[in-house]
C-alpha cells in the first residue's frame, strides 16, 4: 500500500519541478520577421550557407532546399550529400503551412506527422537572393542563398542581424557547398 503513495508523491514532485522550471525559465524577446513574403518569389532552390548544427543534418554536405507552392501549403524538399561532397544524395520532403496573419513570413513546417516546427523569415533581400531564417526559441538558424556561395559582406550583415535578434552566432557553422560550385 505504501508504494503507490510514494509513486504518487514522486509524480507530484516531478510535475511541480517541471512547472517551476517552465515558470522560471528565461523568456526570449519577441522575434520580429520580415513584413511579408511572396511565396511565388520565394519558391525555388535555396543553398544553405550556414546553420546551427542539428542532428538530422549530421554528416551533410552541399545542403539545399527546394520550395514549391501548392494549394494551401508549400512543398519543402531538403537535400544533402551524406558523408562527403561526393557522397550519396539524401533528402526528405515536407510541407510548410503559412501562419495566418503573418503575411507568409511565418511558416509551420512538417516533415513527420504530427510534428511541426517554426520557420520564420527574419531577413530577406529585396530581390529574394538571400535570407535569414530562424525559430522564436533561437534553437535553429539558417543563412540561405540562391547561389552556393554568399558574399562575405552579406554573410557578416546577416550574422550581425541574427546576433541582434538574440541568436548565439558562435554556433553558426558554414556549410560545405563545394559540390555545387560547378
Amino acid at each position: 500500500m505504501k508504494k503507490p503513495l510514494i509513486f504518487t508523491g514522486l509524480g507530484a514532485g516531478l510535475l511541480t519541478a517541471g512547472a517551476l522550471y517552465l515558470a522560471l525559465k528565461p523568456k526570449n524577446a519577441p522575434l520580429p520577421t520580415v513584413a511579408s513574403v511572396d511565396l511565388q518569389r520565394y519558391a525555388g532552390k535555396w543553398y544553405e550557407i550556414a546553420a546551427f548544427p542539428q542532428r538530422f543534418e549530421k554528416g551533410c554536405h552541399c545542403t539545399f532546399a527546394e520550395y514549391t507552392p501548392k494549394e494551401g501549403y508549400v512543398e519543402v524538399r531538403n537535400t544533402c550529400r551524406k558523408g562527403s561532397p561526393a557522397g550519396k544524395e539524401d533528402g526528405v520532403v515536407g510541407k510548410a503551412f503559412p501562419v495566418e496573419g503573418s503575411h507568409n513570413a511565418k511558416l509551420r513546417v512538417q516533415f513527420f506527422w504530427p510534428f511541426r516546427g517554426d520557420y520564420w523569415i527574419l531577413a530577406l533581400a529585396d530581390d529574394y537572393s538571400h535570407a535569414l531564417v530562424g525559430t522564436p526559441d533561437r534553437d535553429y538558424l539558417w543563412i540561405l542563398s540562391r547561389a552556393p556561395q554568399l558574399d562575405s559582406a552579406i554573410f557578416a550583415r546577416l550574422s550581425q542581424k541574427a546576433r541582434e535578434l538574440g541568436f548565439d552566432t558562435r554556433r553558426l557553422v558554414k556549410t560545405d557547398q563545394s559540390c555545387n560550385e560547378r
